[in-house]
Parts: C-alpha cells; structure tokens; sequence
C-alpha cells in the first residue's frame, strides 16, 4: 500500500502568491474578452501579459 502514496502541496507553495490590486473598468472589460475569446480564465491572462511584458519596463 505504499506504493499508493499521494502526495499533496500545501496551498501556496506553486510558486504563486495571491495578490489583489484595483484596476480601471475598461481594462478589467478587456482582460475578460481576452478571457473569454480564448478560454482562459482571467488569472491566466493577466500572468501572460505580465510574464510577457515585464522585462520591457524601463524606470527613468
């Protein structure tokens, strides 16, 4: 029966962090026609953005 062992993370530990933020009416507007368009959910978009669009950034 060890064999069978299922092993299980604790919530959080994904690598995730659950954040909140405001953001304006239009660009939540946006993000859920993205969403739904491409049959993601709203997290995944607002992470493919992010994650694509980060290293971009330039402080001056």
């Amino acid at each position: 029966m060890a064999d069978n062992i299922i092993k299980i993370n604790k919530k959080g530990e994904d690598g995730y962090k659950v954040i909140s933020m405001r953001i304006k009416d239009g660009t939540l507007k946006k993000l859920d026609e993205l969403s739904q368009k491409s049959n993601r959910s709203r997290n995944e978009i607002i992470n493919i953005i992010l994650e694509s669009s980060i290293d971009s950034v330039e402080i001056n």
